[in-house]
């Protein structure tokens, strides 16, 4: 899928690392196969083993951190190295961040670009098929769609998501970004509270899941963990849209159609800067999607 409008719009690919050495190659070279992307950025998130060679070697701008910081942080500065190399002249990259173990598979990512680029909506968001293998009960990601839906009124299929395609506007509302894996669930809130729109778009891609040994174990409590305090924060500061301003749009919503948590009126405490239409707003869905897939 692509588009024909904003023949000079460009796309920045942002892939936080860690100790991916066996497949951050292929998946540098299906992100530069993504139309509209001139410029893949890998963020070395402190590797022990050849992560960044490898990323350089296939075509990748790498930056490394001498310490693990996390991949929220390792998303800031890729975003930091794109706005360095952005054009003097001419419109600001969007930004695709993709996760660094999608292999091949990246390459399906690209039909995150054409709604961002034709204005449908500030931030898409990718649905994987169901992963084979997966452990866990699904906790976490309840736990994540409970707090985006209580926050703006928007029930994701995928609210974990790391495959995610946004404009730089919707970068700078959600910074800095939440820590650690919260880093997806604050996004969306910090846009939606923005008074920006965002889609989830079907993709059929892979990763490496996680089991129910002790390794899988312990990166979902982790995981939880951050999900918790990224919603906490936002909580704390009261960093939500009133549950009247999204009644509407909420009760409206359809899968894999756009939402838009409210029109934003800046006098309104809280309020975001971006103007938006009344909410609820959707288009036509992609051919063939299904609540099903990944939920």
């Amino acid at each position: 899928m692509s588009s024909t409008k904003c023949p000079d719009q460009r796309v920045a690919v942002i892939v936080p690392a860690k100790d991916e050495a066996q497949r951050i190659a292929a998946t540098v070279r299906a992100c530069r196969s993504i139309p509209r992307v001139d410029l893949v950025v890998v963020v070395d998130d402190g590797s022990v083993d050849g992560t960044q060679d490898h990323a350089r070697a296939a075509g990748a701008v790498t930056v490394r951190h001498s310490v693990t910081r996390g991949k929220a942080s390792a998303l800031e500065t890729g975003a930091s190295v794109v706005g360095m190399r952005d054009y003097v002249h001419g419109p600001a990259r969007l930004l695709l961040f993709i996760d660094a173990d999608l292999g091949d598979s990246a390459a399906a990512c690209a039909d995150l670009v054409p709604p961002v680029v034709d204005g449908v909506c500030d931030m898409s968001v990718a649905v994987p098929p169901r992963q084979h293998g997966a452990g866990g009960r699904g906790r976490v990601v309840h736990a994540a769609r409970r707090a985006i839906a209580r926050a703006t009124g928007w029930e994701p299929v995928a609210p974990l998501s790391g495959q995610r395609c946004l404009s730089r506007k919707a970068y700078e509302k959600a910074a800095p970004l939440a820590e650690g894996w919260g880093v997806e669930v604050g996004l969306t809130i910090d846009v939606l509270v923005a008074g920006m729109a965002v889609i989830e778009v079907p993709c059929d891609i892979t990763h490496r899941v996680t089991g129910n040994d002790r390794a899988g174990v312990l990166h979902r409590a982790a995981q939880y963990k951050d999900v918790v305090r990224a919603v906490a924060a936002r909580t704390l500061r009261r960093h939500r849209v009133p549950a009247a301003r999204y009644e509407k749009a909420a009760q409206e919503q359809n899968a894999f159609h756009v939402y838009r948590a409210h029109s934003v009126r800046t006098s309104e405490p809280g309020a975001g800067q971006d103007g938006g239409q009344g909410g609820g707003a959707s288009t036509d869905a992609p051919a063939g999607s299904s609540r099903s897939a990944g939920a």
